[in-house]
């Protein structure tokens, strides 16, 4: 997974410094932890997690940790095996992914870190495309458009009679897994004849460089290349994301109007690693300094009242899913449902 480094500013760090953190988080502790912690997963958290690993790091020198980039589906496989501590998921864990770990005799526990705009993008040189509708998404990308949806033409009338490239995740990713249940109204249903890759970078380049291109992606890998790619407004012909086209911001992302492509991302920690002193170390700092950090990284930062009782939920070590009865996470009031104990 190649990716930007991630500079966290001065004044980062010392904002990170400055909050503090309460009496049981061993952070502020002098005493140096040890251990190694492993994480991989959705290549959309990816930079989030590494943002926290790295200012971790600075205070815990002596804790290894690694973040693999494998889509939220492969690093559910490797979670499910107990290959790895944490798993990075920009969706949520699926009923079948849940029976894994249970056959493995692994539990876990479901902590939300931030929101996530899909965003779609199409090249600089695109100069037709102004903005697209739910409708026309699902038009385009619904499995029956496979080899007969080939056109701009055949989206909307004035566009150019030329082919239309389309770009987008894996079926491995998270990203994918939510498009495709936003758009068409189930999870893994999409046409087969496009571009996929489990890199982003890839995606960006595809589409940078193609004027015929249209892909999708979390809102970060825009953020990271702006200058090279154009962001596509959304209209909900059923109005429920405000009156007209809307864009993926911080603002639309947090006050609900960008939708259906608006979701929280998540970390899933295997309840054994959890007992360990660097698990839980990294934990707390994890969600005491994820707001600061996801500005660095293009995510959006949840309601600190959020992160308080993400935080409960881990010392309380709830394990499974809060999302089981939830009907997914699309729309739903986080704060609310983790609130719910079982």
């Amino acid at each position: 997974m190649k990716i930007k480094s991630i500079v966290i500013a001065i004044g980062i760090s010392a904002l990170i410094a400055g909050c503090g953190t309460n009496n049981n988080n061993e952070v502020n502790s002098e005493s140096k932890l040890k251990g190694d912690i492993k994480i991989d997963g959705s290549s959309t958290v990816y930079p989030l997690t590494e943002a926290v690993a790295e200012e971790f790091r600075t205070v815990q020198p002596d804790i290894k940790i690694t973040v693999g980039v494998s889509g939220t589906g492969g690093g559910f496989k490797k979670f499910s095996r107990g290959e790895t501590d944490i798993s990075n998921a920009s969706r949520l864990i699926k009923e079948s992914e849940i029976q894994a770990c249970k056959e493995n005799g692994i539990e876990f526990i479901e902590i939300p870190v931030a929101y996530d705009g899909l965003a779609v993008v199409i090249s600089k040189e695109n100069t037709w495309v102004d903005f697209l509708t739910v409708e026309e998404l699902k038009k385009i990308w619904e499995p029956s458009a496979q080899g007969k949806i080939m056109k701009w033409s055949q989206i909307r009338a004035g566009w150019p009679d030329s082919e239309i490239h389309l770009y987008g995740p894996g079926v491995a990713s998270g990203t994918y897994d939510y498009f495709t249940e936003a758009i068409m109204g189930k999870a893994q249903s999409s046409r087969g004849d496009y571009t996929a890759s489990e890199d982003d970078n890839v995606l960006v380049q595809g589409v940078s460089t193609d004027k015929l291109a249209l892909g999708f992606f979390g809102l970060a890998y825009f953020t990271e290349n702006s200058d090279k790619l154009k962001l596509v407004p959304i209209d909900d012909l059923n109005d429920e994301n405000g009156s007209g086209p809307i864009t993926p911001t911080i603002e639309t992302v947090e006050n609900g109007t960008y939708q259906p492509l608006a979701r929280p991302e998540f970390i899933y920690v295997n309840a054994k690693s959890a007992e360990r002193e660097e698990v839980k170390a990294f934990i707390n700092f994890y969600l005491e300094n994820a707001a600061a950090l996801a500005k660095e990284t293009g995510a959006i930062a949840l309601p600190k009242e959020v992160y308080a009782e993400a935080l409960k939920r881990y010392e309380e070590k709830i394990v499974g899913s809060v999302f089981d009865k939830e009907g997914g996470s699309v729309g739903v009031n986080l704060l609310q449902v983790l609130k719910k104990r079982p």
